[in-house]
């Protein structure tokens, strides 16, 4: 269900019926010269709605502006609020949705600048809220790494990236006339890795880079299509995981 539908005389039983809430987090951010300025709002927007209606969910308005890095701040368009700032205003967001008396809240991110604050936001908001539990979402996480090259989707590229040919073929299946890659569009390289472990890298302006990176020329409907399918999947198999777990915990403390 939609809250901004909700009137308040149903507030109580839309809120005794409600599983979790979900709380879309995106940005207003540079994304090359090929994708929307609101590639990461489109991205919260459409999962938020691929949400398993039979889970229940309460869906709350995408956050649109949030803190973006310094390697797109400088691009045109790019709205970037201070790390602090978003920070208080999500902590705001949330304990409102907790004092309604949910406390099993989704934050569904499609902004990687989002990751920090909204972990921030979910360890201080339990000290206050010790019934509140946060389930942290980054869509791109939702089908492996090496899926595009299992399906042979992209050609030399798992098409990861900001900007790239992943993200950008998931925007053009859900809002198929917002991505228009031009012949002239230049395709760019990012770093290697440095490691087969997992580590973090963070440059003001990082090789392969012009306010996005990647093969764009290989951005397509039909792969954005398998990749929302599988994301969304994984998505509600994730959620559905969660409160079942939820469910087990508060039986077995009754």
């Amino acid at each position: 269900m939609d809250v901004i539908g909700v009137h308040g005389r149903e507030i109580s039983h839309v809120t005794e019926s409600a599983q979790f809430a979900v709380v879309p987090l995106g940005s207003v951010e540079y994304h090359g010269p090929h994708s929307p300025l609101g590639t990461d709002t489109i991205l919260a927007e459409g999962f938020a709605k691929r949400v398993d209606a039979a889970l229940r969910p309460l869906i709350y308005p995408t956050l649109p502006f949030s803190a973006c890095p310094g390697k797109t701040q400088h691009y045109p368009g790019t709205i970037s609020v201070r790390p602090s700032i978003f920070i208080e205003y999500l902590t705001d967001v949330v304990e409102g949705i907790c004092r309604l008396g949910i406390c099993n809240i989704v934050l569904l991110n499609a902004h990687d600048g989002n990751m920090g604050p909204a972990r921030v936001v979910a360890e201080s908001v339990t000290s206050t809220y010790p019934d509140a539990s946060f389930l942290i979402i980054n869509w791109w996480q939702m089908a492996s790494v090496d899926f595009t090259q299992q399906l042979g989707l992209f050609q030399g590229t798992a098409g990861r990236g900001h900007g790239g040919p992943y993200e950008m073929s998931a925007v053009k299946a859900l809002r198929p006339e917002m991505v228009t890659v031009q012949e002239s569009d230049l395709e760019l390289d990012s770093c290697p890795p440095l490691s087969s472990l997992p580590y973090v890298l963070v440059e003001g302006t990082p090789q392969g880079w012009d306010g996005y990176t990647g093969h764009i020329q290989q951005c397509s409907l039909e792969a954005g299509q398998t990749i929302v399918v599988e994301a969304s999947r994984n998505m509600n198999l994730l959620i559905q995981e969660w409160l079942d777990m939820k469910k087990k915990t508060n039986k077995e403390a009754k």
